[in-house]
């Protein structure tokens, strides 16, 4: 059986952006390009209204080219539970508000059991304290906590090595 993976935004903008001068970024997106065209196979895929909204945003061109990575990836459908799920976050985690988005993919990763949260969003997604205090919050609420990482969680070790010489 394969792992349930919610794509987060910053997944599909990485995919499509022009290679970046900043060699970390570009890393990242030289690992997502890699995860995406090699691993993603391996994983079921989903998305959100909230990632659709979020990826129309912006660069029409790359908006069209985010739209089109994502085209063949179900959409999960909101409801009222993901929306007090979600505000629950947005509260405890004290997100600021261009960032209350991501109290939602939180909500729909937890939500629809994903196995992954998969983002470039370290700040407020992938950061070690809120993913500690996020398991302990979801325990208090009876709710399992998907592992949310960045693609190079997801590809093998080998391969990062080799991108790395």
């Amino acid at each position: 059986m394969k792992k349930k993976v919610y794509i987060e935004t910053t997944i599909p903008s990485y995919l499509v952006a022009k290679p970046s001068r900043d060699i970390t970024l570009l890393y990242h997106q030289e690992i997502t390009r890699t995860w995406w065209e090699n691993y993603k196979e391996e994983y079921e895929l989903y998305i959100s209204e909230v990632v659709y909204e979020e990826a129309v945003r912006g660069d029409k061109e790359y908006a069209k080219l985010r739209i089109a990575a994502m085209q063949n990836i179900p959409e999960l459908k909101n409801n009222s539970e993901i929306e007090t799920l979600a505000a629950k976050y947005i509260s405890y985690f004290s997100f600021p508000e261009n960032s209350i988005r991501d109290g939602y993919h939180i909500a729909f990763a937890v939500y629809y059991k994903m196995d992954f949260l998969l983002t470039w969003n370290c700040s407020h997604l992938d950061n070690e304290q809120l993913k500690k205090a996020l398991f302990k919050l979801n325990g208090q609420l009876g709710y399992n906590t998907p592992g949310i990482c960045t693609p190079l969680t997801l590809v093998p070790p080998d391969i990062k090595l080799k991108m790395e010489e």
